[in-house]
């Protein structure tokens, strides 16, 4: 297998083809060619390489793509000195803004047939992933045979089923909405994904105990106030924060509240694709293998108030997202 090497001396960046294999048993790796200090010349020093190289290079293009794509875009933010934000560090910050940027001047410039088939792998991720951090037990080649060919898989119950068609569904409605988030709004997301699935729709009109969770919901009297103080943070935030920190943290505060009987962690995540989209940005997934991960840092900011951010309680949280959505987007949007 062959990679490009990025070594960093002082202030500058050298770029090596690297060749990683086994050897009795050992890995061994070695550089085999030199490509320069220029992240833009990558794929011009890749075609200069003897034919020797061509093999491995064909082998592991898909890799080898990623990296100079997303290098690519990463030093143009790099160049354009992005303003300093208090909530990410410098490094994630210029990764999220490299993925706008090739969103917007790539993704949304292709055709739109190209840009739905995209979308449609996209979203077979997001609902198989969302799904699955609930308990979901169908896996993704089996979501992506539902969702895209119409296969139902066997041995999984009706509801299963609809978790995840319901969730695409939602999905493509959120797409290029503009729709500002309240009352009316979030419930109305919420009914369309537990549709045929439960039929306790509305904001809940009882107290539930959330499974393994550090923090006591809101009791079901004090869900609307809750709510309240939570849409007026939002507005207020709304242009004061990165959308990528607007909408981790609304996401973990709606979760707090835990509004519903149920599909409250499904609810949050569409919600803050919601945000992402609405700003233009685009959408993340919270992967399944990364479930531990996820739920402790959503945890560790229960302790902050509805009203308050306080990057103490909010640090892992907001470092987890911006590395979900940097690394899921090279993956799926390239």
């Amino acid at each position: 297998m062959v990679y490009i090497y990025r070594k960093r001396i002082g202030n500058k960046d050298y770029y090596y083809l690297r060749l990683s294999k086994k050897v009795d048993g050992k890995l061994i790796t070695k550089d085999v060619a030199y490509l320069g200090n220029e992240a833009e010349k990558l794929r011009v020093q890749l075609d200069k390489l003897p034919i020797k190289y061509s093999r491995e290079i064909r082998k592991s293009y898909s890799k080898l793509n990623k990296f100079i794509e997303s290098n690519h875009f990463l030093n143009k933010i790099k160049k354009s000195k992005p303003k300093k934000d208090s909530f990410l560090s410098k490094e994630d910050l210029e990764k999220i803004e490299s993925c706008k940027l090739h969103w917007e001047k790539d993704f949304l410039k292709r055709d739109k047939l190209t840009q739905e088939e995209y979308m449609k792998n996209f979203i077979i991720e997001f609902a198989f992933n969302t799904a699955s951090i609930e308990g979901n037990t169908i896996t993704l080649k089996q979501a992506h045979r539902l969702l895209a060919e119409q296969q139902t898989p066997s041995g999984k119950t009706l509801r299963e089923i609809y978790d995840l068609q319901n969730t695409e569904t939602v999905f493509f409605e959120i797409l290029g909405s503009k729709e500002e988030i309240s009352h009316d709004f979030i419930i109305a997301i919420h009914k369309n994904l537990l549709k045929n699935m439960d039929i306790r729709t509305g904001y809940r009109t009882g107290n539930v105990k959330v499974f393994r969770s550090r923090f006591e919901a809101s009791p079901y009297q004090y869900i609307k106030a809750d709510m309240d103080i939570l849409l007026a943070w939002y507005k207020k935030n709304r242009k004061r924060l990165h959308p990528l920190v607007l909408g981790t943290v609304f996401h973990q505060k709606f979760e707090k509240i835990h509004p519903f009987f149920d599909g409250n962690g499904r609810t949050g995540r569409i919600l803050l694709n919601h945000i992402l989209l609405k700003e233009s940005y685009p959408p993340l997934i919270y992967r399944r293998k990364n479930r531990a991960e996820y739920l402790n840092s959503l945890s560790k900011a229960d302790k902050c108030n509805l009203d308050k951010l306080d990057l103490n309680h909010y640090k892992d949280l907001i470092e987890f997202s911006s590395y979900e959505f940097y690394e899921n987007y090279w993956n799926l949007f390239l």
